[in-house]
C-alpha cells in the first residue's frame, strides 16, 4: 500500500488568514485518522514565505518538493497539497495556477473555477448564463459621480441596496445601504477593497446554504441548512467568526417545502457542474417570503471551523469527512 506525502497549506496572509488556520486544524484532525498520508503542515505568510509549525522556513519548489533551508534534511517530495486558504490566494485561484504549472495535484476547485466564483460579478454572469435566478444587480468599475447617481437611481427603484466589493470573501467589503445619503461614502469604502463593485437589490429573505461535494463519483447536494442573523443585521465577517455573534445556524432548515428543497438542490448541482467546480463548495441561497429562490454566492473552499456549516451538513447527510477526503485524494492519485 503506497503512502503519500501531503502538504496541508494554510494562511495566505489575507483578511481570512486566522480563519484558514482554524480550518486547517479540522483537516489535521481528519488526516490523523487516515494511514495513507504523511502530512506536513505549512503556513503561507503575508510575505509569501512557507513556515512549519515549529517556526522553520522552507521552500516549495517547482520540483514538487519541500526544501529545508537549514540544509540538514533531505528534500521532501510532495505528492499532493490541500490549499486550505480562504480568500486570497486560495479561493481566488492564484495558488492553484502555481500548482498547475508544476503539475502538483491538489484538493478543491481548479484555478479557473475558483476565480470565476470569487469575483461576484463574474459569478453572477455565470449564474444568469446557467439559467439560475439571482438578485438584481449593477456593476461598477470605478468610483465616480456617475456611479453614485446610478446607485441612487437603483435605490429609488428598489428601496434599499447592498454594496459589495466584487472580489472579497466572508462578507469583507460588504455594506447594506438603507439610507440614500450613505450611498456615496459606502461606495467609496467598497472600492477600497476591490477595483470592481457589485450593487444588489436588498432582499428580505431567509439565508439557506447547501453543501455540494463529490463522493465516489457522484455530485451530492445536501438538504439546506440555515443562517438566522440577529434582527436588522446581515451575516458579516464579525457575525460569522466573533465569539459574541448572535447569529444562529441550523444544520437543516425547518419549514421549507419539499418542492422548494428539491428545486434548490437542483440549482446547486447545476451550478456545481456548470461552473466546473470540484471536490467541494458551499452554495448559498436566499429564499424570499414569496418562496422565490435566488442564488446568492458560491464559496469554493468553505470554512471548516467549529461553527462552520459545511462539515456539519456533510455529516448530517450521513458521510464522514475523513473518508470523503481520502476518497477525493485517492481518486486523483490512484485513478481507476
Amino acid at each position: 500500500m503506497t503512502k503519500y506525502n501531503l502538504v496541508l497549506l494554510c494562511g495566505g496572509g489575507g483578511s481570512e488568514h486566522a480563519i484558514s488556520l482554524l480550518s486547517a486544524g479540522y483537516f489535521e484532525t481528519c488526516l490523523a485518522k487516515l494511514d495513507r498520508f504523511n502530512t506536513l503542515w505549512l503556513e503561507l505568510t503575508a510575505e509569501g514565505l512557507y513556515r512549519t509549525k515549529d517556526g522553520s522556513y522552507v521552500e516549495l519548489t517547482n520540483k514538487r518538493e519541500i526544501r529545508f533551508t537549514d540544509d540538514k534534511q533531505a528534500p521532501w517530495p510532495v505528492d499532493y497539497v490541500i490549499p486550505c486558504i480562504h480568500g486570497y490566494p486560495g479561493e481566488t485561484g492564484d495558488i492553484q495556477s502555481w500548482f498547475n504549472l508544476i503539475n502538483l495535484p491538489y484538493f478543491g476547485c481548479t484555478s479557473e473555477a475558483s476565480s470565476n466564483c470569487f469575483n461576484k460579478i463574474t459569478a453572477k454572469m455565470w449564474f444568469s448564463a446557467l439559467g439560475i435566478p439571482n438578485t438584481p444587480y449593477l456593476f461598477l468599475g470605478e468610483y465616480s459621480p456617475d456611479a453614485v447617481a446610478r446607485v441612487e437611481a437603483a435605490f429609488d427603484d428598489w428601496g434599499s441596496v447592498f454594496i459589495k466589493a466584487a472580489s472579497q470573501g466572508s462578507s469583507v467589503g460588504c455594506f447594506p445601504a438603507s439610507n440614500k445619503a450613505d450611498i456615496g461614502p459606502l461606495l467609496a469604502k467598497a472600492f477600497e477593497y476591490a477595483p470592481y463593485v457589485v450593487v444588489e437589490k436588498t432582499i428580505k429573505a431567509r439565508e439557506l446554504e447547501i453543501a455540494v461535494y463529490e463522493y465516489q463519483g457522484e455530485v451530492i447536494a445536501t438538504r439546506p441548512g440555515e443562517i438566522v442573523c440577529a434582527a436588522n443585521t446581515f451575516y458579516s465577517f464579525e457575525e460569522k467568526y466573533d465569539a459574541k455573534s448572535q447569529a444562529v445556524t441550523h444544520v437543516e432548515a425547518g419549514n421549507v417545502s419539499e418542492d422548494i428543497i428539491a428545486a434548490m438542490r437542483d440549482y446547486a448541482i447545476r451550478a456545481f457542474k456548470g461552473l466546473k467546480l470540484r471536490h467541494l463548495s458551499r452554495i448559498d441561497f436566499f429564499l424570499t417570503e414569496d418562496n422565490e429562490i435566488l442564488l446568492n454566492e458560491i464559496n469554493t473552499f468553505p470554512g471548516l471551523t467549529p461553527i462552520s456549516m459545511f462539515p456539519k451538513m456533510l455529516a448530517h447527510h450521513g458521510h464522514d469527512f475523513a473518508s470523503y477526503l481520502q476518497d477525493c485524494i485517492l481518486a486523483e492519485l490512484e485513478p481507476a
